[in-house]
């Protein structure tokens, strides 16, 4: 084979290692699946007392096969493992799926699994796992895994055994199915990203579900599924924890307001993928994203056969952040035409028992607001679904109503999604069919729009770059040192000088323009000591705060600044630190003493672009301020947006950056002054006792 990943696809022979006759034990769920393939492959089970498993025989060991297995699955005693891994490679197999779990433990041999791996590698074979539940493709009838499978169009790749099985079952059941499951295990050589990779050219698979809980090289796992994203195979995450973000290190803000969960999303974003919380939302999602076009807006047209239900759908549908807009007046008037008078038409749509009297009317009113312009999204809700199975004549024109709503769609390219109050009639098993998003909640419905607009306004931001190796740990560089590191970046900061003694303010910072700052510049959190003296008058109030700052903090390098006097302004958080999985990541947000208090951040990989950091504002709570909130100024969004640049290319370009934070950044009308900067760099920075005069930053 061309391919050493085809081996756990498409193998022209399989021996069950461990193979068992008793139904409660794996071997035996391995070895029936497996013989459900032996039209298309050769299966021997292999069983170390020659049992006979369902009518067929064993061998006691894979020297008695007599033509050499492509692929071995390892469902032996975990003490045996060993041993048969190197019969299987002194033959010449190629491929292992590792069923048994603890062969470090059972064996007493730390790093036994990693020693297996290396000589199966250097071997020219490859094993997924071990400790996984097994593998299943649906094209080539290959079910090597616990459980049972619906053949559909889902792929499902899982660090978690059980977990995978549940969205396997939750695909069956909402009508979706599976075209590959991979479980992948302690991932000891084949890992999810290269399983992912391989999906990209499978035909059978129309999108995917993975779940993870370590994300090691997170880059090549984005860019990953931003193929999958090109391929047109929507990708959907669950994790638990993901990435260890080092937030006990952290010396800023931003490693108190960065979790990891908040990473992976950002690192979802970058791939045009979507993160969500549960299996039950992964496969809503998927179920949405298959074959139905993706909304074009926010804005969603509500139709339903209940006021109530159509208000409580128009007010979950809002609470996801969707718009419910009022229709024009003669939008209105046209869905007038079609009900009684005393029918809703503003939005929600009350069809007020007009569905009854002509089911039709269902699709005449979907078509009327899909054709208005006025809405990107219709949602159906209520009891629609359940006309044919409470009155079987009724079945065949429910079905010619979806007929309908399925054209619609198609000819507006813009999504219908039903909430039915049946969970599985055949009018909703046929609106699945046919790209009609049909869930049994208005929730689950409101939910999974909300989702898949975000993935419609977010695309791919194209930071899904390889980052090469960057320092890991490092110290704060002095004040001063930090600016100009950010400086250089085209971060503007107030003018400023240096002074080690109260009798050189008055020499070296008489060109500065008062009110003055005074910092005490060696420490990276000045506040918490009275480190800061702000608003200081004249060079004499100078002095006397350097007196005293110094004879409480000691002797050092004091910055005097000039104070940002503008009037106006707001103040965010810009900052930056290295993720050990998905490496550099920016942050914006409300900033000040107040940022760990809102915690209202956004998050990027890392660098970004201007649109990103601009999307990356705009999707903040306190976006109002900025953009003059009771009748203050507006402020200049666009440098606030290319600081958040400015920052990110300074992690993604310089190695020896471990971390870095402006807070605050003051952004006025006419752009944005930094007054502060931490930055912590791999290598430690001498403070030198220098005077400076005062410097000048480009504005």
């Amino acid at each position: 084979m061309t391919d050493p990943l085809a081996v756990f696809s498409t193998p022209r022979s399989v021996a069950v290692v461990g193979a068992s006759a008793d139904p409660t034990k794996w071997g035996y769920w391995i070895a029936r699946g497996a013989l459900r393939g032996a039209h298309l492959r050769e299966v021997q089970l292999v069983n170390a007392n020659g049992a006979v498993i369902d009518g067929h025989p064993t061998v006691r060991s894979l020297s008695d096969i007599e033509v050499v297995p492509e692929l071995v699955v390892l469902c032996a005693p975990a003490r045996s493992v060993p041993a048969i891994v190197d019969e299987a490679l002194a033959l010449g197999v190629k491929g292992f799926l590792g069923i048994t779990a603890q062969i470090d433990a059972v064996n007493d041999r730390p790093g036994l699994e990693q020693e297996l791996a290396a000589r199966i590698r250097s071997a020219g074979a490859r094993i997924v796992g071990p400790n996984c539940l097994g593998l299943y493709d649906a094209a080539t009838d290959l079910e090597l895994a616990w459980g049972s499978f619906v053949p559909g169009s889902v792929a499902i790749v899982s660090q978690s055994g059980q977990l995978s099985l549940e969205l396997a079952g939750l695909a069956g059941h909402a009508g979706l199915g599976v075209s590959r499951f991979v479980s992948v295990g302690n991932q000891v050589d084949v890992t999810a990203t290269e399983l992912l990779e391989d999906l990209v050219t499978h035909d059978a698979t129309k999108a995917v579900v993975v779940y993870l809980e370590s994300f090691a090289k997170g880059r090549d796992l984005v860019a990953v599924m931003a193929k999958l994203r090109a391929a047109g195979k929507p990708v959907v995450v669950l994790t638990v924890g993901a990435s260890d973000a080092s937030r006990d290190a952290a010396r800023s803000h931003t490693g108190a307001l960065t979790t990891s969960t908040d990473i992976v999303d950002a690192a979802c974003r970058a791939a045009g993928a979507v993160l969500v919380d549960t299996p039950a939302q992964a496969i809503d999602l998927a179920h949405l994203l298959l074959g139905s076009p993706l909304p074009r807006g926010r804005r969603v047209g509500v139709v339903s056969d209940s006021g109530g239900q159509g208000a409580l759908a128009a007010d979950t549908l809002t609470r996801e952040g969707l718009v419910v807009p009022r229709l024009s007046s003669a939008t209105a008037k046209r869905l007038g035409g079609l009900l009684p008078a005393a029918a809703g038409v503003a939005n929600p749509v009350d069809l007020a028992g007009a569905g009854e009297r002509d089911l039709d009317t269902y699709s005449r009113i979907v078509e009327i607001l899909l054709g208005s312009g006025e809405v990107d999204t219709v949602v159906l809700s209520g009891y629609f679904g359940c006309y044919g199975s409470d009155t079987p004549a009724l079945v065949d024109r429910e079905l010619e109503v979806v007929a309908g709503l399925a054209e619609s769609v198609r000819l507006h390219q813009r999504p219908v999604l039903v909430h039915s109050m049946s969970y599985g009639s055949d009018t909703v098993r046929y609106l699945r069919s046919q790209a009609v998003p049909t869930l049994p909640t208005i929730d689950a419905v409101a939910r999974a729009l909300a989702q898949a607009v975000r993935l419609s306004e977010a695309g791919s931001s194209g930071a899904a770059q390889t980052v090469g190796p960057a320092a890991e740990v490092g110290e704060a560089l002095d004040y001063l040192a930090g600016r100009d590191r950010l400086r250089d970046y085209g971060i503007s900061y107030p003018r400023a000088c240096t002074v080690r003694t109260p009798e050189q303010v008055h020499t070296v910072a008489s060109d500065l323009r008062t009110p003055l700052v005074l910092k005490a510049g060696w420490l990276a959190h000045k506040t918490e000591v009275d480190g800061v003296k702000i608003g200081l008058p004249t060079l004499e109030a100078t002095r006397e705060a350097v007196v005293e700052m110094s004879s409480r903090l000691g002797s050092g390098t004091y910055v005097v600044e000039e104070m940002d006097t503008r009037g106006g302004t707001v103040e965010l958080i810009v900052g930056a630190r290295r993720d050990s999985a998905f490496g550099p990541v920016v942050l914006v947000g409300l900033g000040g003493v107040h940022a760990e208090i809102y915690r209202d951040v956004a998050l990027s990989l890392a660098p970004v672009t201007p649109a990103e950091a601009l999307r990356m504002i705009e999707s903040l709570q306190c976006l109002p301020l900025l953009q003059g909130f009771r009748g203050r100024p507006v402020v200049d969004i666009a440098a606030a947006a290319d600081a958040v640049v400015a920052v990110s290319r300074l992690l993604a370009e310089q190695p020896d950056v471990v971390e870095c934070e402006i807070n605050p950044l003051r952004v006025g009308p006419h752009g944005a002054l930094a007054v502060d900067a931490l930055v912590v760099a791999g290598a430690p920075q001498t403070t030198h006792p220098h005077v400076s005069r005062p410097k000048e930053v480009a504005r």
